[in-house]
Parts: structure tokens; sequence; C-alpha cells
């Protein structure tokens, strides 16, 4: 009987440490931060996630990082842009997704870099205005363009594209954290959003999966892999 409940209790505790890794994992990475409707098991020949049924971004007037007034469907003017949610003060992964961004477009020839835009739009409005989100880019890449403007504007657009985001608890420092999603949005001239890359790809499997898209088109999310 003895052994019976050291059994269950060493069974417990187990238990209770998988789904604290698998809480801690799912807050660092901003919560769903892949989107729905995708099936990475698909054999479709790129590292990001083809969606069965693309997203579809919706549209709004926000402030760009040179402090224009802007629609964003007007602003889709290359073949393919690169969206990401963020904001400027995110401690860690905003950081290291547009870093790897950099690096991916840096990987390209410069006729297929050409051909790609890099949005960073803010989750934190109130703390990135215009001038914030221009000196944070240029960190990056001087190309990359910023978008700031109501959080309400920026919700549905977010929302548009399954990505999740709220304001955080309270930071020691007397500041705040926001939640957000974290994938990389492919974004056609027609605000359609066919393939996602989630947070971690490296930047030579986005490379690799860019000049595919430039070079093939979309791949068809239909092909499973066998076995």
């Amino acid at each position: 009987m003895a052994d019976r409940r050291r059994t269950s209790l060493v069974y417990g505790l187990a238990l209770a440490a998988v789904v604290a890794v698998v809480l801690v994992v799912t807050r660092s990475s901003g919560g769903a931060g892949a989107g729905t409707g995708y099936d990475d098991t698909a054999d479709d020949g790129l590292h990001g996630a083809v969606l069965t049924a693309p997203y579809r971004m919706a549209d709004a007037t926000l402030t760009d990082s040179q402090g224009r007034s802007v629609d964003l469907h007007g602003r889709l003017a290359k073949p393919l842009t690169l969206v990401f949610f963020g904001y400027s003060r995110c401690p860690d992964i905003c950081q290291a997704v547009m870093a790897d961004l950099a690096s991916a477009k840096a990987r390209l020839g410069p006729s297929e870099a050409g051909q790609v835009a890099v949005w960073f739009v803010t989750t934190d409005p109130a703390r990135d205005d215009a001038p914030t989100l221009r000196t944070y880019l240029a960190r990056f890449d001087p190309s990359f363009e910023g978008f700031t403007g109501p959080l309400a504007s920026i919700k549905r657009v977010a929302a548009s594209v399954h990505v999740a985001l709220e304001r955080g608890p309270k930071l020691p420092s007397g500041g705040y954290s926001i939640t957000h999603g974290t994938p990389v949005l492919a974004v056609r001239k027609d605000a359609s959003v066919p393939v996602l890359w989630t947070a971690g790809t490296s930047a030579a499997k986005i490379a690799e999966d860019v000049h595919t898209i430039l070079t093939d088109g979309m791949p068809s999310p239909t092909t499973q892999r066998q076995g």
C-alpha cells in the first residue's frame, strides 16, 4: 500500500512538472504564437507552415515610422511582405526575430531582396511612437518599416491574422509587458497570408523559403508526408 501511494505521488509530481514546463514555454512564446489553420506535416517544400486556408490581413490607417498616415493595404507594394507584431521594449523574442529577419534578407541576392519588405507592427502604441520605431528598426535594417496607431486598429489587424495580443502584468520596474503572438507572416499584395514561420525559425530557413516562394510561387498545402 505504501509503495502504491509512493508511486502515485511520484507520478503526480512528474505530471505537474510537465504541465509547468508547457506553461512556461507557452508564455515565453507569447501565447498562441504560431496562429491557427495550418498543417505542419505537409510536405510542401517549405520550412514554414503553409496555411490550409490563407488568412487575409485587415486594412487599417496607421502611422509609419516616418510619421506618415498610411493605409496598410496601399503599402503592400512588394511581391512579399514579412510582417511581425511586437514592441520595442520587448526584452527577448522580438529582438531575436527581427535580427533573424535582417539576416534572412541579407542572405538574398539584390534582385530578390528588392522584392521583399519587412514590417514591424507595434503591439504597444502607447510607448512606440514613430521616432521610437525608426530608431529601433535602424538597429536591424534601415529598410524595415514600422507601424503604430490606435490600439483598437492594431488589435483588429492582428486578430485578422490570428495573432493574439494583450497587455501583460506590471513589472517590478514599474513598466509592463505585452503578451503577443510571435509568428512571422508572409503577406502578398492582395493582403492574403498563405505562409507563416514560427518564432525560432532560423534566418537561413526563412531565406530559403523566400527564395523558393519568389522563384516557384506558393506551394499547395494539400500534399501530406507519408509514414
